[in-house]
Order: C-alpha cells, then sequence, then structure tokens
C-alpha cells in the first residue's frame, strides 16, 4: 500500500512507481510539507556560497640563538658558600625544601584543578542534556490526545494555516484551511494525504514519516532517533535529531519547546535534499476528547465504502 494512488469512488491501484512519477495535484498545494515528510523534491537545495578562505599568515622567523658567555668569577663570599655547601654545612635535609615551599604545592594543586574542570563540565552537560531528552519524553509519552492550530512555513516562506487533531497511538489529521483541499490523515497504520476537491489520495506508511515524536505511545527520542543537539534558545529550548529511516533518506528533525518543557511550540523537518518545513503550534490542548472518525482511511475495499457511507450519514 505505499504511495499508492486510487480515487475514492472507484478504481483500481496504481504501483508506487506510477503515483510518484506522476505530478500529484493534492501535493501541489502543500508541497513544502509533504517533501519534509517524504523527501520528493526533484531539484536539490541550492548550497550556500563558501566563504572566503582567510589569508595565510606570514612565515614564522626562526628564533635567534643566545650568544654564549664566559662565567664570570665568583666573589669572595660565593666562593665561602661553595665550600660550605661542599662540606655539607647549610645543607637542608632531602625532602625538606619542597615541603616548605608553598608556591610549588599552590602550583601543583591548581594544575591538577585545571586539568579536572572540562571533565567534569563535559559531564555535567551530559547529565542536562539527558534531562532535558528525558523531560521531552515524557511530554510526549504523557499525552493521550491533542488538538489545536498550526501553520505551516514552507522552504519558499509559504505560509498555510490549519487544524490538527491527534490521538495516539498512531492516529493524527492536518485539516488545512481554504482555499487548500487538502487533508492528510493518519489511521495507526497508514498516512493518507487527501484532496477533498479532487476525491484523491496518495498512500504511505507511517514508518517512512519523521513524526514517530508524535504518533508512537511511547517513545524514546534517544534510543528510537538519533539525537544530535541539545540547546537553549532565545524563549526555550531545542532538541535536534536525525531519523534515518524515512523515504528517501535521512530526515532532520527539530523540536522547540518552552524552557520548562512542557509544551511543544514548534519543530522543523529538514529532508534528505535540504528543504526544511517548520510548523508553529498554537492553543494546543492535551487529553481533550476526539472522535475516531477523524481518523477514518478508504482503502477501497467494500467494508470501507459502507463505513464511509455511514460516517457521511451522521
Amino acid at each position: 500500500m505505499i504511495g499508492r494512488r486510487h480515487r475514492l469512488a472507484a478504481g483500481p491501484l496504481l504501483v508506487l512507481a506510477a503515483s510518484l512519477a506522476q505530478p500529484q495535484p493534492a501535493a501541489a498545494q502543500v508541497s513544502s510539507f509533504l517533501d519534509g515528510l517524504f523527501g520528493r523534491k526533484e531539484q536539490p537545495a541550492p548550497a550556500p556560497e563558501p566563504e572566503p578562505a582567510p589569508a595565510a599568515p606570514p612565515p614564522a622567523t626562526a628564533p635567534k640563538k643566545p650568544v654564549a658567555q664566559a662565567p664570570k668569577a665568583g666573589k669572595p663570599s660565593d666562593k665561602a658558600a661553595a665550600d660550605r655547601a661542599a662540606k655539607g654545612e647549610g645543607k637542608a635535609p632531602k625532602g625538606e625544601a619542597k615541603a616548605l615551599d608553598p608556591k610549588a604545592t599552590d602550583a601543583k594543586a591548581a594544575k591538577v584543578a585545571a586539568v579536572g574542570a572540562p571533565a567534569a563540565a563535559a559531564t555535567a552537560a551530559e547529565a542536562d542534556d539527558a534531562t532535558v531528552i528525558a523531560q521531552a519524553n515524557a511530554y510526549f509519552n504523557g499525552m493521550t490526545t491533542l488538538t489545536g492550530n498550526f501553520v505551516q512555513v514552507g522552504p519558499d516562506g509559504r505560509r498555510i494555516g490549519g487544524k490538527l487533531t491527534l490521538a495516539k497511538p498512531g492516529r493524527l489529521r492536518f485539516d488545512y484551511d481554504q482555499p487548500s483541499p487538502l487533508e492528510i490523515v493518519a489511521d495507526g497504520t497508514s498516512v493518507a494525504v487527501k484532496d477533498r476537491k479532487l476525491g484523491t489520495q496518495d498512500l504511505y506508511f507511517i514508518s517512512q514519516t519523521p513524526l514517530k515524536f508524535l504518533l508512537r505511545e511511547k517513545i524514546d527520542l534517544a534510543r528510537d532517533l538519533s539525537v544530535t543537539d541539545v540547546a537553549n534558545d532565545p524563549g526555550g529550548l531545542r532538541i535536534s535529531l536525525e531519523d534515518r529511516s524515512t523515504l528517501g533518506g535521512t530526515s532532520k528533525i527539530q523540536l522547540f519547546f518552552d524552557p520548562e518543557v512542557k509544551t511543544l511550540s514548534q519543530w522543523r523537518i529538514t529532508d534528505p535534499q535540504g528543504y526544511q518545513t517548520t510548523v508553529q503550534l498554537a492553543n494546543l490542548q492535551k487529553g481533550r476528547p476526539v472522535e475516531g472518525n477523524l481518523f477514518f482511511i478508504n482503502y477501497g475495499r467494500s467494508e470501507d465504502k459502507a463505513a464511509e457511507r455511514q460516517i457521511r450519514a451522521q
């Protein structure tokens, strides 16, 4: 059922290659979101212009060797001190000089502290990152339903609004505002991109999308994805991830939370071709009851058609 396309009224299912090769009227409306999910851009994103190479530093000149000088004749007092030292007079016992030298002791302690400081800082940073990831896991795993509004910002800056509805595990719905005829529905097994105006839909496996953090009943970001960075941003925290199992290659995901990791404010998905889509969230509410028929997908079977007629009659 991967990537197949069919009309809801009638018609056989098309093979994956045919559906991906043909232009998709539905994807034309919100192509940036679909490209973020599945990486279907035909042309790669333009590469940034290389920065000019820094000028080479002037060659260092070799230091001059000091000129050796003949030792000066010692003063009488110096000779007397040398004679006393030769006879063992006035010589401190072995080890006493080191014990009585506070400068040497302080220097050694400072050196040990300097060596241990980076390791301690790195350990503290790793502990803080683990705490943030644990808080994000608790946020996602603590929700059963989620409703709210979204604004999608595509790579070209185009903005499209809509409504988001989620019921875990696996069920998700994006209803785009007019004039877009699109809706995207996940029923726990597949993701359907529906065009209400044309009566068409494209089907994908949920595992092909990088939305696992929203769809799985239990998620462990560090185990199920690859955490590449945890950082403080103005107004909140950012977790950067990579998902290597999406269709077309590795997708990069950034999750943005408030400073206490209590609310997800937006996510960004960079597809394998380098195109970035941002989904900004607002008015999120957790735990509200939602209708199960919002996540219905008609696969063209007789029982699906009957169920769809019943849903429309309600």
